[in-house]
This record gives structure tokens, C-alpha cells and sequence, in this order.
């Protein structure tokens, strides 16, 4: 059938639902949406789901939902799962509470037990839990830091990380097979509980979680001490982190912790930020305003499923305050947890610290400064939880800390996916602590650059929405891997990592050898000076990224050789 066909299908069915039918009416004659909401079927990717909420097979609903949920039971039955059941937990967009609840009645019409969260929760609550559950999978509905509009299902596997192969390409396989919605199984949920599959996790697991978090504290003894002398303002920008963060800061003796009151309200129409990104500048401008006027040490913002943490901090020299990217505030995380853990005995044996490859280079200096192996993993938290699974399997290292330059990273290995309820935790120690000395976090990410090198990183994105967006960015991506630039930004080109063909070039001798990684879409740079571009349409949004980092003798020296670089690179 062509669009239009199914398009006319969703308004006779009498499987759709009248406001369904309604929301479709509405757009009769408006062939340019009618055709983006039927062309084709939401792709169900190695993340899962993640699409404009709406009525039709382009977006997500309670039907989509139903369709990969009906994939996924089949591949759990086929790996005999159904005992062992599935955690499903939601954040606080548009939908997210009926999306998860369609989901568990979807798998427990196909009989397997589900354990449903019995409100909003973090992304990493529900890494936890699947392995606390000892569950074969989860599911999370969240679109993370997407726009309102946007809502996204998750899948995990019983590692409590996001699906990595053989795991993801079994489930799409299974998903692509369900192409009718008669196919899915649906059943009533009083039926579900009556018979056990149907389970609601309570507020008793809150603490098990909680309690969790706080073992990853170095020095409770610091908090102590500083606790009435050290001010944070947070905002979690209308999404989940706000009950949690505030708990744990509370529980550990944080006394000063102010919460932007207009945000603090779970909301899936984000009323006073139209983007919930920390990595968005206006998603700070009320919480920056709060901060100002209970003169905040650190200011923080989580993501809407709390997964991702932004920072600023009080910048002494001018009054204001300094905004801290992912890979900063990674950064001082990590050095805090190498140096504390060397200084008090408790590094275990065999460590490693683990990062992705569009990840700082400083990392690599700091892992070497402290005798820690540093492992890099393909773009995605998931890889970072799959070596944590590794690491239990084999014995061979012993996990410290991972980190992601998207403000996501992980201290502890009880939950398989980053978390920002841990990194709010643990930057305030870490600021807490060097209040103590007289040092400000920006004081403390400077002198990291004096004794490691003043690495900086930029991140810039081409969008390429609607029909065409995919081959747009599919010409992107060839155009560069057929015909690799020599230079970029005024620095030769040493070598080139195609992830997709698993060969890496060296173009001065022509040497050819393995990338070490996984196949993915992906073209990364060496270049010379210890520069680095890399290149890798996004998994789940229509827009090609574009990474790059650059180590100099100064910030100002930095700063100038990213913006030759954006240049080059942003050039069609």
C-alpha cells in the first residue's frame, strides 16, 4: 500500500482509536503531512524507537509502541525469557505513562512478567532495576533531551545496558516482521495482575537505588564539613531528576540546594524551555538567575530522564558564571576518582577507565598519570556498559568510571547506562572538596589543564529533516569516505579509522590495519598535533555530528584551532 492507502486504513480500521481518527480528519487535504506521518514506519533502530508524537505509522503512539513491543516478545520468547520478565519505566513527556503501560500489557499478552514503575523515573533507575529484577530486558519510554514534541522507547538487555549486538540486530529483525497491527497481542490489565505478570515497582526500590548512588562517595567526611558553606542551584528542567537529586544531596548533608521553582515540576510540554538540553545555553536562563541571587558555588541541570548532566560554576575573576562541557566536567570527575582512590587504598586491582572515541584525548594523559588503562568504545553509553559486562565475564579489569562527551558518565557499575543522579553526587563533592582549599571548579579545571595539556573539543551538527534528510546525509557520509580531505583546519590528515569497513589508513605509508572496533558508521580523523575530527550520522535524531578536539599550549590557542577546524568541516 502507498501512504495514502494507509493513511485512509488508520481512518476506517475499527483497531484505531476515535481520537486517533480525529487528529488524522484534521490534516485531510495536507498531502505534505499526510504523506510524512504513512510514508513508511517508524524505524525501530539498535536505540529502539524515538519519533514526533502523533497519529500515524511515521510517528509515535500507543500503535507503534504496541508493533515494537510485539517484536521484542517474540525475540524474548524465542531466547526463553518470559519468567524473568522486563522492567519498564517512563519519564515526563507527553504520553510516556500510557506508552509504558501499553508496552507491559503488550508483553503480558504474550505472557511474559512485567515490573512497570508506578510513576516517572530516571533512565538509570531502570538499568538498575532490570538486573536487580534479574530481568532478560527493559524497556524506558523517553525521547532524553529531544524537543517537546518527541517521545522514544529504549531497550536493555539483561546486563541493565542498552541493546548491543547480537542482542539489537535480533531484535530489529524480529520487530521488522511484525507488519500488521492485527499481529500484536493486546490483553486487559486486571487480567495481567490477576494471573502475576502484571507488577508495579514501588517507592521501597527508591531506596534500594538511592543507597546505591551513595557508595560511590569518596570523601562523606569533605560533604560534612563544607555542607553549611557550599550553596547549589539545580534544575531538572521539568523532567525526572528532581525528587532523586534532591534526595541524595539531602541524605549525604548538602544543606544549601536550591531547586528553579518555575522547573521543578515534572511537565512533558516543558513550559519555560522549548529545548530540555543542558547542552542548550537557554535551558540555563532561569536557573542562571537563581544562581545569582543565592550566589551559587555550582549550578546544575539534568536532562528530562535524568541521564545526562549540564554544569556551570562561579567564575571568581569575573563575578559570573563559567559554563563546563561534558568532557570538563568528565574530567574532574575522573581525576578526583583516580587521585582519591589511589590517595585512600581503594583502587581496586587491574583498573580502567572507560570513554568513547569522540571522547577528551585528555583522558588518555590522565589514565596514564595514574597507571590506569584506558579503553575506548564506539559513540553510545551502551559500548561503555558493555565493557562493565565484559569486565564481570572475563575478570580482566576492574571498572572506575566511564564517560561520554554528551555530559553523560557513570561512577559505580550498579547501573549499565550513565547517570546524572551519581554525576550530580559527585561533582559537588569534588566541588565541595576544593572549596575547602580555597579553589573554585573552574580554579580546579584550570590547573588540570596546566599539568595535562589544554585539551578543548567542539561538537557541531547538520540537520537534514523530511523524505530526503536520509539520503542528504547518506551523500554526506560517501562524499567523505570516497574522497577523505588531506587537511582539515590547517593540519594534515595522518590517518583515517572507517569504522564501517573496519580499516584504518595510514596515508603516509598507505598501511592499512583493523580499527579494533565494532562496524558502525563511522569516519574518525588523526590528524597531526594531536588533533582529531570524527564524522557519524546521529542514531537517533536526522542530523550528521561532527566532533573534533585539539590539544594547545593555551585556552586561547585552543579556542582558534577549533574554529578552523568547525570551518573545514561545516564546509559543503
Amino acid at each position: 500500500m502507498n501512504y495514502k492507502d494507509v493513511y485512509k486504513k488508520w481512518l476506517e480500521d475499527p483497531y484505531f482509536d476515535e481520537a486517533t481518527k480525529l487528529e488524522l480528519r484534521e490534516i485531510a487535504g495536507d498531502e505534505k503531512e499526510i504523506e510524512d506521518r504513512f510514508y513508511r514506519s517508524l524505524e525501530f533502530g539498535t536505540g529502539g524507537l524515538r519519533g514526533v508524537i502523533g497519529a500515524g505509522t511515521n510517528r509515535m503512539n500507543i500503535y507503534t509502541v504496541r508493533q515494537a513491543t510485539q517484536g521484542l516478545a517474540n525475540y524474548i520468547i524465542k531466547n526463553n525469557g518470559q519468567e524473568k520478565g522486563v522492567a519498564i519505566a517512563h519519564d515526563s513527556r507527553l504520553f510516556s505513562p500510557e506508552f509504558a503501560r501499553e508496552a507491559a500489557l503488550v508483553l503480558n499478552a504474550n505472557g511474559i512478567k512485567t515490573y512497570l514503575t508506578e510513576s516517572l523515573r530516571p533512565t538509570p533507575y531502570l538499568s538498575y532495576a532490570v538486573r536487580e529484577f534479574g530481568c532478560i530486558a527493559g524497556i524506558m519510554i523517553t525521547a532524553s533531551h529531544n524537543p517537546r514534541e518527541y517521545n522514544g522507547y529504549k531497550v536493555y538487555w539483561e546486563d541493565g545496558a542498552q541493546i548491543v549486538p547480537p542482542h539489537d540486530k535480533g531484535i530489529l529483525a524480529e520487530v521488522a516482521k511484525v507488519t500488521d497491527f492485527s499481529e500484536v497481542k493486546i490483553t486487559d490489565e486486571d487480567d495481567a495482575r490477576a494471573i502475576g505478570l502484571f507488577n508495579v515497582i514501588g517507592t521501597d526500590f527508591d531506596d534500594k537505588y538511592i543507597a546505591e548512588v551513595k557508595k560511590q562517595s569518596i570523601h562523606p567526611d569533605v560533604i560534612a564539613e563544607m555542607a553549611k558553606d557550599f550553596t547549589i542551584a539545580y534544575t531538572p528542567l521539568h523532567g525526572t531528576g528532581n525528587v532523586c537529586v534532591r534526595r541524595v544531596l539531602r541524605e549525604l548533608g548538602f544543606e544549601k540546594v536550591y531547586v528553579e521553582p518555575e522547573q521543578k515540576i515534572p511537565d512533558g510540554h516543558f513550559p519555560t524551555v522549548s529545548y530540555p538540553n543542558p547542552e542548550d545555553p537557554k535551558a540555563w536562563e532561569k536557573v542562571l538567575s537563581l544562581a545569582e541571587k543565592v550566589d551559587a558555588d555550582i549550578v546544575l541541570a539534568t536532562d528530562p530522564d535524568a541521564d545526562r548532566l549540564g554544569v556551570y560554576c562561579k567564575d571568581t575573576e569575573n563575578g559570573g558564571y563559567i559554563s563546563f562541557t561534558g568532557n570538563m566536567s568528565g574530567m574532574l570527575i575522573a581525576e578526583y576518582i583516580l587521585r582519591e582512590r589511589r590517595a585512600t587504598g581503594t583502587m581496586p586491582e587491574n583498573p580502567a577507565l572507560v570513554e568513547t572515541i569522540v571522547t577528551t584525548d585528555m583522558a588518555k594523559v590522565l589514565a596514564e598519570a595514574y597507571d590506569v588503562k584506558l579503553i575506548e568504545v564506539l559513540t553510545g553509553f551502551k559500548f561503555i556498559g558493555e565493557q562493565i559486562k565484559i569486565f564481570d565475564e572475563t575478570g580482566c579489569n576492574n571498572y572506575v568510571f566511564g564517560l561520554e562527551e554528551s555530559y553523560g558518565c557513570l561512577a559505580g557499575t550498579y547501573a549499565r547506562d550513565k547517570d546524572a543522579i551519581v554525576a550530580v553526587m559527585m561533582l559537588c563533592e569534588v566541588a565541595a572538596f576544593y572549596k575547602k582549599q580555597g579553589l573554585t571548579l573552574w580554579d580546579a579545571m584550570k590547573n588540570l589543564y596546566k599539568k595535562y595539556g589544554y585539551f578543548r573539543e567542539g561538537l557541531d551538527t547538520l540537520t537534514c529533516k523530511g523524505i530526503d534528510g536520509a539520503e542528504q546525509i547518506k551523500a554526506r557520509m560517501d562524499k567523505l569516505r570516497n574522497d577523505p580531505p588531506r587537511e582539515i583546519g590547517g593540519l594534515k590528515v595522518e590517518a583515517v579509522r572507517d569504522y564501517k569497513t573496519d580499516v584504518r589508513t595510514d596515508l603516509a605509508t598507505g598501511e592499512k590495519t583493523s580499527t579494533g572496533l565494532p562496524e558502525s558508521n563511522v569516519l574518525y580523523y588523526e590528524l597531526e598535533d594531536h588533533a582529531w575530527c570524527c564524522v557519524r550520522p546521529s542514531g537517533t535524531e536526522p542530523k550528521i555530528k561532527f566532533y573534533y578536539g585539539v590539544k594547545e599550549d593555551s585556552l586561547d590557542a585552543a579556542e582558534k584551532r577549533l574554529l578552523l577546524i568547525k570551518k573545514d568541516l561545516m564546509a559543503e
